[in-house]
């Protein structure tokens, strides 16, 4: 068995293994736009639990290892650094408030950390991080039932991890046609590793100063994990919220609640503390879902609302906000304030243009970060607790930001409602829409579905040599993406940015946004404008704006 000190060691060496390593889990990637850092995430997500583990001594392992999910989750960046904590969350669960790890309580920590990092993600891909947890949680399981000490079953835990990393590319093709591994699952692999060393060594692994040193600027993951998507039709009519009371007497489980609200309908939130469980289901029957809560304590602060008909209120005219917005000054500085509003907005973007164009549509806070660098739960959650208001948006603008966003929602002292914008013109599409004569929720809905009506397309250069999608793409080469995915590669980026525009305007397309980044000179913007103008201006309104981002040099949206 291993106390809390030892536990302590283990964490601390697991995250510098993993700095360590960093760069050859980045170069993992398959997919080869200049974002795709999943060793940097991780590393930067551990780093965060460092820091508090190393004020740490002679407290239980129970301590230890609640100090550290709570640091993890705080610190998570990226979809692979959300997974990451949320297994250690999980692992913290599995040892409770025992004074040493066992064999016993490491069994089910494994499992307990795959089962939360499981449910975070609405279609769990195979060949990722969340299989090698899974195999590495099994084997653990196996070697417990077989008798083996807490060192065994890590030992076996690893083993297992190991053989499911090396499957990897059998589940996930593009892996296999890279010749690589999974990234995530690399750096779990890491991260065990480098526990393993104290365990069974009482080694705790030296920070190299390569590897050691993290730049918050240096490119980030795209993340290949699905963090699922937003229901955009209304498949069931009433939004249902309710706070139970727990009893003390009750000793069914909350996910046992979770498991039966998901039978009557769906967006199932259940989020608990010691004393309460709070829910939010979308169902045809909440008296059902009252009933159910009621067999787990008493009822409060119950709420029904029918969002077929708030759908329909929410419907309006925002043709008039169309015309791009004049420049401001970008705010940098995020202060605590009163709430002293019902509404306000938090908007992740890169770029001083981009971030003035939020503000003048109503952004409230700026989270800087997106592509290059991917902003913590904690730097989320100090930009909402920093917004004058009760109701808290949270605009993602990237689909790798969205599940971070989404762990500050049961951590604030604010209603928090992510939306799942996955680009910088859903983000923007989304605040035109909203409409302040409307309740929360139905703005929400009318946002988001607005948001998945726009037709994203990114010009951007190759990070790296690769055969993806069944496009040979050269370092430097200039790539042109609609919806995320590669479209063509091209040499020259205006030829690139004209083609990719001209395959996306349809036959009932109005509006052409181009937004040009900090790579563009105003030359270069102008010489575009004017041939798309020439091609495209007696079908489309074509509106260019300086966002000023890095790495991507357009972002087009057409709607």
């Amino acid at each position: 068995m291993f106390n809390g000190n030892i536990l302590r060691d283990a964490i601390i060496s697991a995250a510098n293994n993993l700095a360590n390593n960093r760069k050859p889990v980045d170069d993992l990637n398959v997919f080869p736009v200049p974002d795709g850092d999943t060793g940097t995430n991780m590393s930067m997500t551990l780093s965060n639990a460092v820091r508090e583990l190393e004020k740490v001594s002679g407290e239980t392992a129970g301590k230890v290892a609640q100090i550290n999910a709570s640091a993890l989750l705080r610190g998570a960046r990226g979809n692979s650094g959300v997974i990451t904590s949320l297994l250690f969350r999980g692992f913290s669960k599995g040892i409770g408030s025992d004074e040493n790890v066992t064999a016993e309580n490491l069994a089910v920590a494994f499992k307990l950390g795959v089962e939360a990092a499981y449910k975070a993600v609405m279609k769990p891909t195979e060949g990722t991080i969340l299989t090698v947890a899974r195999i590495a949680s099994e084997r653990a399981t196996a070697a417990f039932e077989a008798g083996k000490d807490a060192l065994g079953v890590f030992a076996d835990a690893i083993d297992g991890a190991k053989e499911a990393l090396a499957e990897t590319p059998e589940l996930l093709p593009m892996l296999k046609k890279a010749g690589v591994v999974d990234a995530g699952g690399q750096g779990f692999v890491i991260i065990l590793e480098g526990m393993m060393s104290v365990f069974r060594d009482g080694i705790i692994i030296a920070s190299n100063s390569g590897g050691a040193e993290i730049d918050e600027d240096e490119d980030n993951e795209t993340a290949r994990n699905a963090a699922g998507e937003f229901e955009t039709e209304i498949t069931f009519t009433y939004c249902t919220e309710f706070i139970v009371k727990r009893d003390s007497e009750c000793t069914k489980e909350p996910s046992e609640l979770r498991a039966y609200l998901e039978t009557i309908g769906d967006c199932v939130v259940v989020v608990d503390d010691e004393e309460i469980i709070k829910v939010h289901v979308h169902t045809d029957h909440p008296g059902n879902a009252f009933e159910e809560g009621l067999t787990f304590g008493q009822l409060t602060s119950m709420k029904v609302e029918n969002m077929r008909d708030q759908h329909e209120k929410a419907k309006h005219d925002a043709a008039n906000a169309k015309k791009a917005p004049a420049k401001t000054k970008r705010n940098e500085k995020i202060e605590s304030v009163e709430i002293t509003k019902p509404v306000g907005f938090v908007s992740v973007c890169a770029g001083d243009g981009i971030a003035a164009l939020f503000k003048d549509l109503g952004v409230d806070t700026i989270v800087s970060g997106g592509q290059t660098m991917n902003p913590s739960t904690d730097n989320i959650l100090r930009a909402i607790e920093s917004t004058p208001a009760e109701t808290v948006y949270v605009l993602p603008n990237n689909k790798n930001i969205i599940m971070a966003a989404e762990q500050a929602i049961p951590i604030s002292t604010r209603k928090v409602i992510v939306l799942h914008t996955r680009t910088i013109p859903q983000g923007i599409t989304a605040m035109l829409n909203f409409d302040e004569s409307v309740d929360t929720e139905a703005n929400a809905i009318a946002m988001q579905n607005a948001a998945e009506a726009i037709a994203t397309g990114q010009v951007t250069f190759a990070a790296r040599d690769s055969d993806f999608d069944g496009h040979k793409i050269k370092q430097g080469e200039i790539m042109a993406m609609t919806g995320g995915k590669i479209s063509f590669v091209d040499t020259d980026i205006e030829k690139a940015t004209y083609k990719l525009v001209k395959s996306m305007i349809k036959r009932d397309s109005q509006f052409v946004t181009v937004i040009y980044g900090e790579e563009i000179t105003d030359e270069q913007a102008v010489s575009l404008e004017q041939l798309l103008n020439e091609k495209f201006g007696n079908k489309v309104e074509i509106t260019f704006i300086s966002g000023g981002q890095p790495v991507y040099y357009y972002i087009i949206s057409v709607e």
